[in-house]
């Protein structure tokens, strides 16, 4: 079981007590004339004195943790952002075999133009990887009708302002788009919900995203893709003989100059006999 901070405070206080009255009693007895009250003095101060160092320890190791502690998230924070931000794409297989949160902004986009490709509508990816001025996808449908679409790849605790609706509604109309939907791997701010309501922004949160995203059976994350497998013709077992067969006719040549064929004795053994038999008798054990 391992030790906590508190149990190895106790510890060095413990050592340090024993340290403290050890050197105390020495400097005690060393010193003759010394009133009786210094030996009391020296057990007591040996035990305050080792408490508080034994204290000190456990917070300072504490604290040591604590620090350590976000430092690493700080790391991990900066990592996902950095990812999240980057403008480059990867390619469409790694892309279909990522989860949400391990997509950069840019493929995210490149995710949802996939996908709605598949469902039928033709998509113009219109800002994906760069300035999109507030549309990163229009879609058509069968009907020729147009939808802005523009995607949020967010952490959950990062909510979608009432700013970037507002940036839809305005940029819809530059794309000559009737509909609008918004898709973030978060969520809206209530402000924004109200904006949407009001301006009749369709809208995807994280929940709705995976739910839409898992019955798409292109989309498998985590999943390793399989190579392609070779496509090469099954053969049966006797063409596999004969070719075994030819392979020792080629290589296995009897001692008249023959070549040699596959045989079978009369208990069911293989072996190889010359081609001129019965002229040559000559035989090779497999």
């Amino acid at each position: 079981m391992a030790r906590t901070y508190k149990a190895e405070g106790k510890q060095v206080a413990y050592v340090l007590r024993g340290l403290f009255i050890i050197g105390g009693l020495s400097l005690y007895f060393s010193i003759p004339g010394l009133h009786w009250g210094f030996f009391f003095g020296i057990l007591l101060g040996s035990v305050i004195v080792a408490e508080i160092l034994g204290a000190m320890w456990t917070r300072s190791r504490r604290n040591r943790k604590k620090q350590k502690s976000k430092t690493s998230n700080k790391k991990k924070t900066a990592q996902t952002a950095s990812r999240r931000s980057s403008n480059s794409v990867r390619s469409d297989e790694i892309i279909l075999t990522s989860r949400l949160d391990d997509l950069s902004g840019a493929e995210f986009e490149r995710l949802l133009a996939l996908y709605f490709r598949d469902q039928g509508y033709t998509v113009k990816e219109v800002g994906v990887g760069g300035n999109d001025g507030g549309v990163d996808l229009v879609i058509i449908d069968r009907r020729g009708e147009k939808t802005a679409v523009q995607a949020k790849c967010y952490a959950d605790h990062h909510l979608v302002p009432v700013m970037t609706v507002r940036e839809l509604v305005g940029a819809k109309r530059n794309h000559d788009c009737i509909l609008s939907l918004l898709i973030t791997t978060s969520d809206l701010t209530p402000p924004a919900k109200k904006e949407a309501e009001q301006f009749k922004v369709d809208y995807w949160h994280g929940g709705l995203v995976e739910q839409k995203l898992s019955v798409w059976d292109k989309w498998q994350p985590g999943k390793k893709r399989r190579p392609a497998e070779k496509k090469e013709a099954a053969y049966p077992s006797d063409i596999d003989k004969a070719r075994k067969e030819v392979a020792a006719t080629n290589t296995v040549i009897c001692k008249c100059g023959a070549p040699m064929v596959r045989r079978k004795s009369k208990q069911g053994v293989e072996f190889l006999g010359c081609s001129n038999y019965p002229k040559c008798r000559h035989t090779r054990a497999l």
